[in-house]
């Protein structure tokens, strides 16, 4: 394919990707110097429109980007007033007493928050201090200079036919070229992707391992809503099939966010996360919350979860990981985005020093030393085993063991385990069907349990159907050959937005179907897919899910 010619532009600093991450790293840079010249790319037709988390929010990460945020306006204004944990079973709970947990879970001084929101607002705060933001410009290529560091990437290519070949209105896109380049794509982001692999940055870190978490927003009867509530569960359905666990946050507006989480790592290629998501829903504790109330958004994507080991070196040439790209959640505590705006805070500072000196395209080595030694690898490095422990042992030793680990971590410092590994990828963690039978998930009853293709819709997803799938396969015929007869065809199950199908005709060999449009970015194919046959990239600008208050 012939490069198309390309107008160029230059700054100061090139940032992929509008979440909390980038968003703090721009409004850091124009802090320490209103003259650099900064911009943001950011995929989603709008900011916080591909923005989905929990969340709630460690306010550590703001306080030190911005210490006057209470008196700013800021969407976060709904302080946690009681935190609880259960363990359930088909049709009970146990609740954990809040002493046995260690202190660092404790949500005291937490805020339950749209992210997508608190982005919104991030974005006007740094479009006040002179940052460019471009919305719909969808980051497909990395630019590379002549030593091999990063300078810059293509943004803003449309109109390619289905095919790959230029359409009718075909526009290039293009070159954004700068002397610092941030990567804040979120978690297993496409770009960030080709950066680990062509500078070996994992090279010395574990593997990264992933959880899919799928989130439906409710409105409920104002009789039941407690705002500021927190509660987390564990156990039932998943019980011995996976690892993960549900979140329920009262927010304002007698909304409640109602989320589930499943781990990657799971054998049984049986397993169907979305349907454990419904599933979960019917529980008495569920269900009589829920009671009355009416689904009013739905969304899903996937959430790293290697921890401290996994960490990748996050400084490259030319540029930085950030946020999930860097993959920085705290995985017991269900939280990311303070570590997200803290690395982003620092790399801006490293970068500020960097061209202060007259310095451009080399390594921050010092942002990634400090990432690790600093507040984000504190935070990451009490809980390193409790992930590890969980995938080898089950539930009960990441309650009991995994709990020992953290009080030791966070009262003396120290581990007696060391630093557990993790030992194999999510998609070599799946087994074969052999040995294994289907599970019978209950029909949805479109009441507190929906199909997929009817909760995609309440995402509200769209992609130009006339461009090329940004779903690759890198060899056709592995699917059908291979993934349906050894593993059931996984892909039908595993995706949460109902993309991928085989179809069988009489008589004739099975089809698989990739319905793209219906993608909602969560990057589950990407990571879980035994052969590592697909690919995630980026589609035109502005495509994908519209979240609104996620």
């Amino acid at each position: 394919m012939t490069t198309p010619e390309r107008e160029s532009m230059e700054f100061d600093v090139v940032i992929v990707g509008a979440g909390p991450a980038g968003l703090s790293a721009a409004i850091r840079l124009k802090q320490l110097d209103a003259d650099l010249n900064v911009v943001v790319l950011e995929k989603g037709s709008e900011v916080g429109a591909h923005i989905l988390s929990g969340a709630v929010l460690d306010p550590v990460g703001l306080d030190a980007l911005l210490p006057d945020w209470r008196d700013m306006g800021a969407p976060i204004t709904v302080p946690v007033r009681q935190d609880t944990f259960y363990m359930l079973g088909a049709g009970g709970k146990i609740r954990v007493p809040n002493f046995a947990m260690p202190p660092l879970m404790s949500n005291h001084g937490n805020f339950i928050v749209s992210m997508g929101n608190v982005c919104r607002w991030m974005a006007e705060v740094a479009e006040g201090l002179g940052v460019e933001i471009f919305p719909g410009m969808a980051c497909s290529e990395i630019i590379y200079g002549d030593k091999g560091q990063v300078t810059g990437v293509v943004a803003g290519e449309f109109g390619r036919n289905p095919d790959g070949t230029p359409g009718a209105s075909y526009e290039p896109g293009m070159e954004l070229l700068g002397k610092y380049v941030f990567l804040s794509e979120g978690v297993r982001g496409s770009l960030s992707k080709q950066v680990i692999a062509k500078y070996d940055l994992a090279r010395d870190s574990d593997v990264q391992k992933y959880g899919l978490g799928m989130k439906e927003i409710w409105e409920i009867d104002p009789a039941k809503h407690r705002p500021g509530t927190v509660t987390h569960t564990m156990g039932w359905p998943l019980d011995g099939n996976a690892g993960g666990g549900s979140f329920i946050y009262h927010m304002d507006n007698n909304q409640v966010y109602v989320g589930f989480v499943v781990h990657l790592n799971y054998e049984n290629p049986f397993v169907y996360p979305y349907m454990e998501f419904q599933r979960f829903k019917h529980h008495p504790m569920v269900a009589d919350l829920l009671k009355g109330g009416k689904r009013v958004a739905y969304g899903a994507r996937a959430i790293n979860e290697g921890g401290y080991q996994s960490i990748p070196k996050s400084a490259f040439p030319g540029g930085a990981l950030l946020g999930c790209s860097a993959g920085l959640v705290n995985v017991p505590r269900i939280k990311g985005n303070h570590n997200a705006m803290l690395s982003g805070k620092l790399a801006a500072e490293y970068a500020h020093n960097a061209i202060r000196t007259g310095r451009s395209g080399d390594i921050l080595d010092g942002y990634d030393s400090d990432l690790k030694s600093g507040p984000v690898g504190q935070d990451l490095k009490k809980v390193r085993n409790v992930k590890p422990l969980w995938s080898r042992y089950g539930l009960l030793a990441s309650l009991t063991i995994g709990g020992f680990d953290m009080w030791t971590n966070d009262l003396f410092g120290f581990s007696l385990f060391g630093t557990l590994k993790h030992g194999k990828t999510d998609a070599e963690a799946t087994k074969k069907q052999f040995g294994y039978s289907p599970i019978d998930y209950p029909r949805p009853d479109g009441v507190l349990s929906f199909d997929r293709l009817t909760n995609v819709s309440f995402s509200m997803t769209n992609h130009a159907e006339n461009q090329p799938s940004h779903l690759k396969l890198i060899d056709p015929d592995i699917p059908v050959d291979r993934n349906l007869p050894d593993y059931a065809g996984l892909s039908a199950r595993y995706c949460p937005a109902g993309v991928y199908e085989f179809v069988q005709e009489e008589g004739k060999r099975a089809r698989f179907v990739i319905n793209f449009q219906n993608c909602v970015h969560c990057k589950t194919c990407d990571i879980k897919d035994p052969a590592q046959n697909i690919i995630w990239t980026v589609p035109q600008g502005g495509d994908g899910p519209n979240y609104p208050n996620m």
